[in-house]
């Protein structure tokens, strides 16, 4: 099957090992059944499936507005007679009822249910389908069609990029080799791994493709992988993460969504789901303004009302400082203007969007499961990457100018997180940061391969170390309470006790868990802090050390003062170096590889 005859949006199902959260998929009630190994649902008379739910309701405004999606109809293969109800909920109104009839399936051929909407309704909103059983049935399979042929035939590689992670890997390449096999798409979607450990072992086949490389981090496995998408004709580039904890059916999705394009400069972003609470959205897309801005960050997926409103917020035009990340990331190959910038990691994903901008869209069911608690990444390392990178975005798309004080904001914030909770560790590394920042891109250019900067950071951490618990955390101590007023006020007034004589012998013992790093609230009072992991098995601590601080206070102030002083000239440098430095020749010269022949 080509994707002139594939369906707009099949139904995704539960899967083990990615997500078991049903209600994501199908709400069932009464005498109904769903078989997951089997991907069908089984009924009993009065069985209910309802469809309204975040993988697979249809978004008819996204496809309406993006790609000019006019008709639509339902395709259903199963068996049994049902009650088919075809629903439209759009913003501030009532759903409307487009299908409501009794319908009869046989095994033997899917049939076709056109969808209507009411002359002069809202192109905006969704739809979705419930069945109820008027006696034993089945349903196999269910797809939203339109007789629009598709606009183009998108030639999509995804690009992975891997260090080190040999086993995510291979079960991402192995999924996606089993599924594409079978896809509607398969003649659409091929994988190229880069694989910057070259260590990933991954065999070369009709849909994948191997390519070792250098450690220039996700910034040069990235910009690798764009070079070999136009090496080998591709209209779309894909950049996902290496684990790719993705349904399989969100690259179809993906495919028939870029077919239809009206505008050749669409993208598709991907979602991202709470790695502990598998029915809630750490981030949908999300905006940049001195830091990220995740959307619809702890929304409940269950929630039908709240997936539906972040379903119509999201089909609106979107600001010019937002972006997708690259965990999931489709875009036109032609429509880029700038290559990844040298990052190594950390920001190369904001800066690709704001400076192509590309006409980026989050579509239902096209998400990632991420495996490990975030909150539990940062590090000193992390932070160094993250106050560079925030203070780059700024210094160069137009969009996101600040001025120098909205900068000094940004240096200070970085540095008083830290500050106020005893991470000195992580404050020489900001130190760092804001120093190779202020330095302009000729920094990033000499260390692509952050060699040297790795090396100091890790040198210089030893307490902000994850280290296994022995015998469970150390005994808490409080002599303030931070939710009191007043011992609050008075905390703040001393910076936390640093203006405050002998406060490490008095201040209050604490432990936390690791989402509450970067908190305010529970560190006030505070002379030690032991961070536990979500899992409890590991943990570090931090403890009150006056000489330090006011030594790093002295040292970034006086790097701050520099930011201030010297803006101008900074943003100058950026905005100059900056294109220099995402060009395809300089990748090409870090990569070591030579000039294409254009007439071959």
């Amino acid at each position: 099957m080509s994707i002139a005859d594939a369906p707009l949006q099949s139904l995704i199902w539960p899967e083990a090992g990615l997500s078991s959260e049903r209600d994501l998929y199908v709400k069932l009630e009464d005498a109904a059944g769903l078989s997951m190994p089997g991907q069908e649902i089984r009924f009993g008379l009065g069985g209910l499936a309802d469809f309204g739910t975040s993988m697979n309701l249809f978004n008819i405004g996204k496809w309406h507005k993006y790609c000019g999606i006019e008709d639509l109809s339902l395709e259903l293969l199963g068996e049994g007679q049902f009650e088919l109800v075809v629903f439209h909920a759009f913003p501030e109104h009532s759903w409307t009822r487009l299908v409501n009839e009794v319908i009869t399936l046989s095994a033997d051929r899917a049939q076709r249910f056109e969808v209507v909407r009411p002359r002069g309704s809202d192109d905006r909103g969704v739809v979705f389908f419930q069945l109820r059983a008027l006696g034993p049935g089945v349903l196999r399979q269910a797809n939203w069609r339109t007789s629009r042929p598709p606009r183009r035939d998108p030639q999509i590689m995804l690009s992975i990029t891997t260090f080190r992670r040999e086993a995510a890997v291979q079960q991402t390449v192995a999924r996606f080799e089993a599924f594409v096999a079978a896809s509607s798409a398969r003649d659409n979607l091929h994988l190229t791994v880069v694989d910057n450990g070259q260590s990933a072992g991954i065999a070369p086949s009709a849909h994948v493709t191997p390519i070792p490389n250098e450690n220039l981090g996700g910034s040069g496995g990235f910009a690798r992988g764009l070079l070999a998408a136009e090496e080998r004709g591709a209209s779309h580039c894909l950049f996902m993460d290496d684990d790719a904890a993705i349904h399989m059916q969100a690259l179809e999705r993906t495919c028939m969504f870029l077919a239809h394009a009206i505008d050749d400069s669409t993208a598709v972003c991907g979602g991202l789901i709470n790695a502990q609470h598998r029915w809630q959205i750490w981030e949908n897309g999300a905006r940049f303004h001195r830091v990220c801005q995740p959307e619809f960050k702890g929304l409940d997926l269950r929630d039908l009302d709240a997936v539906a409103e972040m379903e119509f917020a999201s089909t609106a035009d979107k600001p010019a400082d937002y972006y997708g990340g690259w965990w999931y990331f489709a875009f036109p190959v032609e429509k880029v203007r700038h290559m990844p910038f040298p990052f190594f990691v950390r920001g190369d994903d904001l800066s690709f969007s704001f400076m192509n901008r590309f006409r980026t869209v989050p579509l239902p069911g096209v998400v990632c499961f991420q495996d490990e608690d975030f909150s539990s990444k940062e590090s000193p390392q992390t932070l160094y990457l993250d106050l560079r990178g925030h203070l780059a975005h700024h210094l160069v798309a137009p969009q996101l100018e600040i001025g120098r004080k909205g900068a000094m904001k940004i240096a200070a914030w970085f540095f008083v997180r830290s500050f106020l909770s005893c991470h000195y560790e992580s404050l020489e590394a900001v130190h760092l940061s804001l120093k190779d920042a202020i330095t302009g891109p000729e920094f990033f250019r000499e260390n692509a391969d952050m060699s040297l900067r790795r090396g100091q950071i890790k040198d210089l951490m030893d307490a902000e170390v994850w280290r296994p618990i022995e015998g469970g955390p150390p005994p808490e101590r409080h002599r303030f309470n931070p939710h009191r007023f007043p011992d609050r006020a008075l905390m703040k007034l001393t910076l936390n006790g640093h203006l405050l004589p002998f406060f490490a012998r008095f201040g209050n013992h604490i432990v936390l868990p690791a989402a509450q790093r970067g908190g305010r609230r529970e560190i006030w009072g505070a002379a030690q802090i032991t961070y536990v992991s979500a899992d409890g098995k590991s943990a570090y601590t931090v403890r009150h050390d006056k000489a330090r601080a006011w030594r790093l206070v002295y040292a970034y102030a006086k790097t701050s003062l520099a930011l201030w002083r010297d803006y101008d000239q900074i943003k100058d440098r950026w905005r100059q170096g900056y294109d220099a430095l995402t060009t395809r020749g300089f990748w090409r010269g870090k990569l070591g590889l030579a000039t294409p022949d254009r007439a071959a």
